[in-house]
């Protein structure tokens, strides 16, 4: 709230009082025309997929929000490391919340 009270003062001295509400308007109105032909375009691209695939979102079509729906979602991330196996000799177990041990010559 502090950083748009301190943009109006500034709007303010820099416009001053008698510009400052044609320019508000005037950004209002770019921000309408800008929300607008956004949900046009969104509307454009629904209706060019289809009928079959009306239920999805464009959020799904994020690749972030792809690659954690379908690959790290599959993936059993809770799966207990102590629980396998017995190590091959001479490697170390590792255990959950003990870092593994850090060699400044390989890195």
């Amino acid at each position: 709230m502090g950083e748009f009270l301190g943009l109006a003062v500034v709007a303010l001295l820099v416009l001053g009082p008698d510009k400052l509400p044609k320019f508000a308007a005037d950004a209002a109105r770019f921000i309408r025309q800008v929300r607008r032909m956004a949900n046009t375009a969104r509307e454009d691209v629904r209706r060019e997929l289809g009928p079959e695939l009306q239920g999805i979102s464009l959020d799904d079509l994020n690749p972030k929000t792809a690659l954690r729906k379908h690959v790290l979602d599959d993936l059993e991330l809770d799966k207990d490391i102590d629980d396998e196996t017995e190590p091959a000799e001479g490697k170390r177990k590792a255990s959950r919340g003990v870092p593994p041990p850090y060699d400044p010559d390989t890195t």
